[in-house]
């Protein structure tokens, strides 16, 4: 069991044994180096941007309001100085260092993975104490910040707050963090952070859909999947003295037809496939703005490699390849290379066969991965 410096020299099993959904866990010194500071500066013009996910927050007067993004560069100079955060989601699909912080969470699987949202604040900065429906490491940039925590069953919030803020919060425990302390959280433990001095959190969610999400949206990937054969037909029909009344004749046959809606593990394998690549909304890829041709293309992924966009997601189950919501076409012989692609986010040049060739050059005309030398 290798020891990991991210969980403090614990290793992964028993990290995932002891810890992961079950109870918190604060690590001191997790990650000091994160590279260039993502302070104010980056993430207020992040903030601005049409394509990124942000979020404002102040406690004001009593009361909590909430702005969303974009905003104007001259909104934050009307900032106090204290008492309210700025929150930039997605921070991994912009900056390649905080994507590289990110994938260092490995141990857990991508699948579950979402993504590296980075808060400002100001002293006294907080969003209150809330709970989360997911797991979520909560990393210490700069300054300090005191995290109080508590495992309460109460999980009311206040009434007409923008926000989910908990009515009554009853902290058991108390950390002050630092820069590169890192507290994990398992879902709904409750927790309140405020910021003792300007300071960033770097937060590292993982994905939780809900039944009702997975059920939805497994609904909508079977409605573009089915075929039923005949159509409703009532030959021995009668008369019915009420016709608005629908005959449970009806009701029975519309019930054997809809029987007939089947599905195994290999279609849940690939609706998932589709469903966990598939972008968020906001997500666009940009084509090269200076074209290679697919001779160029070849000469420069296979002496170079080549490197996912770092808004590109592969995961792969049962044989089959998934990128962006699409299956991924793939010779059995490649399948050893994409896997490796998928897992590292990177592929070296001698790994790639001239077989694969056709589709990472499709893959590259649409904004999906880029070769090494390109690579930012």
């Amino acid at each position: 069991m290798k020891p990991i410096d991210l969980l403090g020299g614990m290793s992964a099993e028993t990290f995932l044994q002891d810890y992961w959904h079950k109870k918190p866990l604060l690590i001191r010194g997790a990650l000091k180096d994160v590279g260039e500071l993502v302070d104010f500066d980056v993430l207020s013009e992040l903030a601005t941007q049409e394509e990124v996910e942000s979020r404002l927050i102040e406690f004001r007067n009593g009361q909590w309001k909430l702005e969303r993004g974009p905003f104007r560069p001259t909104r934050f100079k009307r900032l106090p100085e204290s008492d309210w955060t700025i929150l930039v989601q997605n921070v991994n699909h912009h900056l390649p260092h905080v994507a590289e912080i990110l994938w260092r969470f490995n141990f857990i699987p991508y699948a579950r993975l979402d993504d590296l949202m980075i808060s400002y604040a100001p002293p006294g900065g907080t969003v209150g104490p809330h709970f989360d429906s997911y797991d979520v490491f909560l990393l210490q940039v700069g300054g300090r910040k005191r995290w109080q925590i508590s495992t309460q069953q109460d999980e009311s919030f206040i009434e007409d707050a923008p926000i989910k803020v908990l009515k009554d919060f009853q902290p058991e425990q108390e950390f002050i963090l630092e820069h590169g302390d890192m507290l994990y959280l398992p879902p709904r433990c409750a927790h309140h952070g405020v910021a003792l001095e300007p300071s960033m959190t770097y937060s590292i969610g993982f994905r939780a859909p809900s039944a009702q999400e997975l059920a939805t949206e497994f609904l909508v990937y079977l409605q573009d999947r089915i075929c039923m054969d005949g159509r409703y037909a009532d030959p021995q029909l009668t008369v019915q003295t009420d016709p608005a009344r629908i005959d449970n004749a009806m009701v029975e046959q519309v019930g054997r037809m809809l029987r007939g809606i089947r599905w195994d593990e290999a279609t849940v394998a690939d609706f998932l496939g589709h469903y966990l690549t598939e972008p968020k909304p906001h997500v666009f890829y940009d084509a090269p703005d200076e074209e290679l041709d697919e001779d160029e293309f070849a000469d420069a992924v296979q002496q170079h490699g080549v490197w996912l966009d770092l808004k590109s997601q592969i995961l792969y189950v049962n044989g089959m390849l998934y990128c962006n919501g699409s299956v991924l076409e793939c010779e059995p012989d490649d399948l050893q290379a994409w896997q490796q692609f998928a897992n590292a986010r990177q592929l070296a040049g001698a790994a790639i066969a001239d077989r694969m060739l056709p589709t990472l050059y499709e893959g590259y005309l649409t904004g999906w991965w880029l070769p090494r030398a390109k690579a930012g």
